[in-house]
């Protein structure tokens, strides 16, 4: 498909650049996902909260991802709210997630912040 948009177009519209990086992560998480035999999910409450991908394995464990094109606004945004979906989960009922990571276009290099959560720049994805 021909969408007939060039770099600039997306740099003058970060909110549709963050669509489509949306998009084009998901394909690739789907991809390294099935190859661990597992699937993707979107989640969404009826609050309004919601997370990105979860990537969930056969053997129960799962992970929460946030996608954002990177800067450390949006790394702060996805932060808040990974904490927030995790503090929601009832481990009493389910696992606790094994991984919390923001998966991003802009950073230098991948990361463990000291909360825990990971920072990891699409391009260092391998399955």
């Amino acid at each position: 498909m021909y969408i007939g948009i060039g770099p600039q177009d997306l740099l003058d519209d970060l909110n549709t650049m963050g669509f489509l990086f949306e998009n084009l992560c998901i394909r690739d998480l789907r991809i390294y996902a099935d190859f661990l035999d597992g699937n993707i999910y979107h989640y969404r409450d009826k609050n309004g909260l919601e997370c990105d991908a979860v990537i969930h394995l056969r053997n129960g464990s799962y992970g929460l991802i946030e996608i954002k094109l990177g800067g450390d606004t949006a790394i702060e945004e996805a932060v808040k709210s990974l904490k927030k979906l995790e503090n929601k989960i009832d481990t009493t009922r389910m696992k606790k997630p094994s991984f919390l990571l923001i998966l991003c276009a802009t950073a230098p290099y991948a990361y463990k912040r000291k909360d825990g959560i990971y920072v990891v720049p699409i391009t260092k994805l391998k399955p």
